[in-house]
């Protein structure tokens, strides 16, 4: 994506780039003075709000741009304020630009916070978050900020209120609620101050801060640390390996109107738009960035997986499967190619939309139950219709089942990999590597979801569960938004949504092999109709059902569907049993390790602290000797 640089000419652009920060930025301090039990009132203003700026981001994203080539001053235009002058140095840092990359990743910020808004009208009645609405707002204005920026401390600024927004959406209510949140807030934090760090050498290695402007070759130690050091927040933000572990525990803990904004949607959309940016804009990648980035995009596939594979926690499960699908970014970006990077994106944007509708069909099923453990569900599918239906096709959808959405993005990945090969260096020559991994995540992934849907919809009906109903016509109908948006991004993938969408970012390339998403899920569609009628014609729907009989007693009645049970299998293999047992001693959370070395390591420093006041001078002229050679 070293295309040349957009810029706005036109006024009217810059103040839709101006309005849609600033109008929900305020929107969002003005909600914080009005009181929560002014809640439905709030909600339906904030609703209001975000529908203002998705019109903005529709009429942006359709907005003509001047193409003007990199290295040339954004204009003036752009960088006046709600046409007040600021002073040159402020104005040095108030600049925006935006590209096709910007405003795709804007439109679909819009789209899923409607959603979600609406959403929560209903949802946040029973699950009580404290200026719920005002955070949204202010996370849509920075999510806006981050993306339209071009200067990079702009970027840190809008991008570090992210981490207070995310800590603040949740409740906190509980011991568990509140680690999680700390736990959260401490590794992006954390990983925001790496950020600074590698903006800080950027800045030494190129004397600029405008993206548009950056693009350093991975040739030499210090723009590989500078890479590496923006890539860890990339990775924290975005929740890929080994940075991932705040994702699955927030996931458990928050709301899903919360859940479903931050770690399902707009976290991946901005985190791999960051990492875009920094594969196809400010850095050249070499042959060992693509190693380290195709190993980690398998290890983060395959890790989530096996641990999604395990949870019982139907929320839980879903945040594992929300780092498992960063991966399969990851892996487009790695391999670097336009059909590779092309496929990242789509895939990016198929994530958010059926991970967001499997948080909020979860928390549906939450909502009317009271019970978000799979073990203690069953027989929701006559009960909550709607809501098994769209769950059904989400689970689909990010399983890679033709014809939906999850299958065209990982086909374009597997197809980007295969291309891959072709090429020389060692990445290139394991191409069959990480074909392999990718292909073996997604059926791991079919089999948790088969966990999933099983142990939720299917099964018999729970006695307690007798008097369950559909969720009310505000929650279901975004879920049936987002699951007509997998059916139609699926089926329409290479005739449409991805000429249309993706290759005025990425550029144009031509599918290999004869796949058409079309064509495809036209045999899909045959498939089924023959299906039934064959089902049909033979009279099969008349066939007879008999109890179960067995030691003579009948057990039909008290039988059920232990979804659960068949995965315990996988924890008693003695090849991966290390693994989970690993998991459960915090070995592969690095926030765990983290906290264990620094109480160590305070440990080793309070003996210094002896009372005994040479010791004490003895520290103070050490210190200073080492700050000496530091400045010589």
């Amino acid at each position: 994506m070293n295309e040349p640089l957009v810029v706005f000419a036109q006024p009217s652009a810059c103040l839709l780039l101006q309005l849609l920060i600033m109008i929900p930025l305020a929107a969002g301090v003005l909600l914080l003075i009005i009181p929560d039990r002014y809640l439905t009132v709030k909600g339906i203003f904030a609703l209001a709000v975000s529908l203002v700026t998705a019109y903005f981001s529709v009429s942006l994203y359709s907005t003509a741009s001047q193409m003007t080539l990199a290295g040339q001053t954004i204009g003036k235009t752009c960088m006046v304020l709600f046409n007040n002058d600021m002073t040159q140095d402020a104005s040095r840092y108030l600049s925006f630009t935006i590209d096709g990359l910007s405003k795709l990743i804007i439109l679909f910020i819009s789209i899923i916070s409607v959603l979600i808004l609406l959403y929560s009208l209903v949802y946040n009645r029973s699950v009580k978050v404290r200026n719920y609405y005002p955070w949204f707002l202010i996370t849509l204005a920075c999510s806006y900020g981050a993306v339209l920026s071009d200067n990079l401390l702009l970027f840190i600024v809008f991008w570090g209120i992210l981490c207070i927004t995310l800590y603040k959406l949740i409740p906190g209510m509980d011991e568990k609620s509140s680690a999680a949140a700390k736990k959260t807030m401490i590794l992006v934090g954390a990983s925001d101050t790496i950020m600074l760090i590698g903006i800080a050498l950027v800045w030494r290695l190129t004397g600029t801060l405008s993206i548009n402007n950056i693009s350093l070759d991975t040739t030499n130690i210090l723009t590989v640390t500078a890479f590496l050091l923006l890539l860890i927040g990339t990775f924290t933000k975005a929740g890929a390996f080994p940075f991932h572990t705040w994702v699955p525990d927030y996931s458990e803990t928050a709301p899903v109107s919360s859940t479903a904004l931050l770690p399902a949607s707009l976290d991946k959309l901005l985190g791999i738009y960051f990492l875009a940016r920094l594969t196809g804009d400010l850095f050249i990648m070499s042959g060992g960035i693509k190693l380290l980035l195709l190993s980690v995009g398998v290890v983060t596939i395959i890790t989530a997986v096996m641990m999604a594979l395990m949870q019982h926690d139907s929320k839980r499960l879903l945040g594992y499967h929300a780092v498992s699908q960063v991966g399969y970014m990851i892996l487009g970006f790695g391999i670097g190619s336009v059909i590779g990077i092309a496929a990242g994106l789509f895939h990016m944007v198929n994530n958010a939309v059926y991970k967001s509708g499997l948080f909020l069909s979860a928390g549906a099923v939450e909502r009317q139950t009271g019970k978000s453990d799979i073990s203690e569900l069953g027989g929701l599918s006559k009960a909550m219709p709607i809501t098994f239906a769209a769950s059904l096709i989400f689970a689909m959808s990010i399983s890679g089942v033709p014809p939906l959405n999850g299958f065209a993005s990982k086909w374009m990945i597997y197809q980007g990999i295969i291309d891959f090969g072709s090429e020389a260096g060692i990445a290139s020559r394991l191409w069959v590597v990480w074909l392999a991994l990718a292909v073996l995540g997604s059926a791991l992934t079919l089999a948790s979801f088969i966990k999933f849907i099983g142990g939720i919809f299917l099964s018999r009906r729970r006695p307690e569960f007798e008097n369950v109903r559909e969720v009310p016509v505000l929650m279901w109908l975004p879920m049936t938004l987002l699951a007509l948006i997998c059916i139609l991004f699926g089926v329409f993938a290479t005739d449409i949504i991805v000429p249309k969408l993706f290759m005025p970012v990425t550029g144009e390339f031509e599918f290999t092999g004869l796949w058409n998403s079309s064509f495809v899920s036209l045999l899909v569609l045959i498939s089924i109709v023959l299906g039934m009628l064959v089902y049909l014609a033979t009279g099969l729907k008349k066939s007879r059902t008999e109890d179960s009989f067995i030691g003579g007693e009948k057990i039909q009645d008290i039988a059920g569907y232990p979804a659960t049970e068949f995965y315990k299998t996988l924890g008693e293999f003695k090849s991966i049993a290390w693994m989970y047992k690993k998991a459960e001693e915090k070995l592969f959370d690095i926030y765990e390790l983290a906290k264990q070395f620094v109480l160590w390591l305070s440990h080793k420093l309070s003996v210094v602290h002896s009372g005994v006041l040479p010791a004490y001078i003895i520290w103070v002229f050490a210190g200073l000797i080492i700050m000496l050679l530091i400045m010589i």
